[in-house]
């Protein structure tokens, strides 16, 4: 069962006054360390959705070689996480039966976090799979083909939260035991806070 990844990574950075998929981490950059930690998950492909810093974005995604794609979201400026989404989704390749929706920002998820995410769905084949962690729901989760119509229909005002909501009753939560599938980087302070 092929599992794609979509990795946001269109935001303007606001908070954080600079690019921050290009700060800084270990010995690549946020949205480096992301991809190298979905790859070592053995996911089979990875699409990422870019916006913001586009050309040092996807100069930084050629370097992982040929099996990462890129879309490019000309909307970022104006649209909220789900056109990103959308955008990713429309760019799946047919052999595509789930999509895990991985945040670019995140570097913190461990390699595990993503197995325990994707092995389930190959063994349950559940049509949303979320990570749990103390009953809080987390990135990155899985949403298997037959719900991505519904996804593309949705316009503004409705979110990814409305949709998780209005599915509540289909998802598989799996337990970690990490606090990391929470954290994100928004700003200078959370960047200082994570940053090994």
């Amino acid at each position: 069962m092929s599992i794609s990844a979509i990795i946001l990574a269109a935001g303007q950075s606001k908070r954080m006054g600079q690019p921050k998929m290009l700060l800084p981490w270990e010995n690549t950059t946020v949205l480096g360390k992301v991809i190298e930690t979905i790859q070592h998950a053995e996911v089979e492909d990875i699409l990422v959705v870019t916006g913001g810093a586009r050309s040092e974005v996807e100069k930084l995604v050629a370097q992982y070689g040929s099996p990462l794609r890129v879309v490019h979201n000309e909307n970022f400026e104006h649209e909220e996480m789900l056109a990103s989404i959308q955008l990713g989704l429309q760019g799946q390749k047919p052999k595509a039966q789930a999509a895990l929706i991985c945040l670019g920002d995140q570097p913190q998820v461990e390699e595990g976090s993503v197995r325990i995410v994707c092995e389930a769905f190959r063994k349950n084949g559940s049509s949303i799979i979320v990570p749990s962690y103390q009953m809080r729901r987390g990135h990155p989760w899985l949403i298997a083909k037959e719900l991505w119509g519904e996804v593309l229909q949705m316009s503004p005002p409705g979110s990814m939260r409305d949709f998780l909501n209005n599915h509540k009753n289909d998802i598989l939560y799996m337990d970690v035991n990490t606090p990391s599938i929470l954290q994100d980087l928004d700003t200078p302070e959370d960047y200082l806070k994570f940053k090994p």
